[in-house]
């Protein structure tokens, strides 16, 4: 199953306006719950089993560090055709393995009809419904983490 187009720099994989709408989508998100968004784009998937890539990048980005431990991790390996979800403790523990498996499939869904923006923002709007339903956004909620696109090598 091809689930990418090829391309030389995971820079160039979104136009301007998709890294746009990604973007808009995770500030949106962001906009009415505690938890936190990102969304990590590289080539290469340096494991076999891309949700232990996307723990990695998870702790490396140190987002294991919000105040309710509510970040989730959007992983995506361009030329390896590969993708997870990864949920802090706080937010896996509300929603579930199952969560994260039907979105990844969602997303999948929209990149096997070549939609890579559209299923990155679904899914980014889906896990901001799932952050909102379980940490609400309150009055002295900060923004912890960067909303721009991530790009690895």
């Amino acid at each position: 199953m091809v689930l990418f187009n090829l391309f030389r720099s995971p820079k160039r994989f979104f136009s301007k306006e998709d890294n746009h709408r990604i973007v808009h989508a995770i500030r949106e998100a962001e906009s009415r719950t505690s938890g936190e968004v990102r969304v990590y784009v590289e080539s290469r998937c340096r494991f076999v089993d891309p949700l232990e890539r996307a723990a990695e990048i998870f702790f490396g980005l140190k987002m294991q560090n919000t105040d309710h431990r509510n970040g989730v991790l959007v992983y995506v390996a361009l030329k390896d055709h590969q993708l997870a979800v990864f949920g802090d403790e706080g937010i896996h523990l509300k929603v579930g393995h199952e969560f994260w498996q039907e979105e990844v499939k969602k997303m999948i869904s929209h990149f096997n009809r070549e939609n890579y923006a559209s299923g990155i923002s679904t899914i980014v709007e889906d896990i901001g419904n799932a952050l909102k339903t379980h940490f609400p956004f309150e009055r002295n909620d900060k923004n912890e983490l960067p909303d721009e696109i991530v790009f690895g090598r």
